[in-house]
């Protein structure tokens, strides 16, 4: 019996795992971000039932544990650029092409980024810290996940959890600020059909977009090239079972090794810390900033084209592909049934991605 788990539970542990046991829930009853949010859960579950030692590094003649080799790619930071390797090869810039004003929302969106980044120094979080933190104001968690690995390790999973709890909740945080911001008016306004975009220009997009951020930005290379190259694979239409093969099989692969591994570094100690409510607290105040900011600016681009541009679109600047754009959506329908706002928002969706990668990109240059 001196080698049960259950004589060695701690209460901490005991807390860790009905956390756990919740999120499992939320996923598999609720299917919230069940592809992520499942792994992530039964990770956590697994490194805090006692004496497993999935996570321990190897030492002497113990060789390790088996989570902890496969953290490694968590840890070097190989997984998330592999995510957006096979979201690149899953998107349709088009919209953005289409429309690239709406650029302007996908950066107005990042705002709460760098809201969050200050209130957590407010806080007296450190810089590198804060920086981590901050970045789940763009509701995109690979690049969480990434920032997180290079700034504040310790503090990864409880990042990861708040971006993707964040990301799943979407529906029920985005609407309130989204109605709030607009009027009835705003809301029923009808966006023209977008111009067809050409294979060349989609083609052109991710070269050009991989030359203009990298030599501005090298830091944001290994999030930017990897995007661009997954999309370039899906528009160049030459490598047709390359394409078919990011869309699917690794894109599940990865993130099945990302989210257990990820979920793996939730410590009850890192769990229960004060730490946690903070960057939960940080994490809610920015994305909702972002929702906001990204409203904001289509009310102005809506003043500025005389009623042209829904404001509702401008919440889609957010990272949450494609959940904030089907939000935007649903929100425009609500004021006028005969509204279509999807493709009209994947333009400041898509441009919201760049926008967090090239955050996280200006903030490892200076912390990392």
């Amino acid at each position: 019996m001196q080698t049960s788990g259950l004589l060695s539970l701690t209460f901490k542990e005991v807390i860790a795992i009905g956390i756990a046991l919740v999120f499992l829930y939320l996923a598999i009853a609720k299917k919230y971000e069940p592809y992520l949010l499942l792994p992530i859960a039964f990770g956590m579950l697994l490194v805090n039932l006692p004496l497993g030692g999935l996570m321990t590094a190897p030492i002497g003649e113990n060789p390790g544990g088996l989570l902890y080799y496969l953290y490694q790619g968590t840890n070097l930071g190989i997984y998330p650029p592999l995510i957006f390797l096979c979201l690149g090869a899953t998107t349709d810039f088009g919209p953005l092409i289409a429309n690239p004003k709406t650029l302007l929302l996908g950066g107005a969106a990042q705002a709460g980024i760098f809201v969050a980044f200050f209130g957590a120094i407010l806080l007296g979080m450190t810089g590198p810290v804060s920086a981590a933190i901050a970045i789940i104001g763009g509701a995109d968690g690979p690049t969480a996940i990434y920032t997180a690995t290079q700034l504040a390790p310790e503090l990864l999973s409880v990042i990861a959890l708040a971006a993707y709890s964040y990301m799943a909740l979407v529906p029920i945080i985005q609407p309130p600020i989204m109605r709030a911001l607009t009027t009835k008016e705003m809301r029923e306004v009808k966006m023209e059909q977008l111009r067809p975009v050409s294979q060349k220009e989609k083609i052109l997009f991710p070269i050009i977009v991989t030359l203009a951020v990298i030599l501005l930005l090298p830091t944001a290379a290994p999030l930017i090239g990897m995007l661009m190259l997954g999309n370039l694979v899906r528009e160049s239409k030459v490598v047709p079972k390359l394409t078919e093969m990011l869309e699917n099989s690794l894109m599940y692969v990865i993130t099945i090794f990302l989210g257990i591994t990820v979920g793996a570094k939730a410590e009850a100690d890192i769990l229960l810390s004060k730490e946690t409510l903070i960057v939960i607290f940080i994490g809610l105040v920015a994305f909702a900033t972002g929702t906001a900011a990204g409203v904001l600016m289509g009310r102005l681009m809506y003043h500025l084209t005389n009623g042209k541009v829904n404001p509702l679109i401008g919440a889609a600047g957010v990272s949450a592909v494609p959940m904030a754009a089907r939000v935007a959506q649903k929100e425009g329908q609500k004021a006028n049934p005969t509204n279509f706002l999807l493709m009209h928002a994947m333009g400041p969706n898509v441009a919201g991605v760049i926008g967090s990668a090239v955050a996280a990109g200006i903030l490892l240059q200076y912390f990392g």
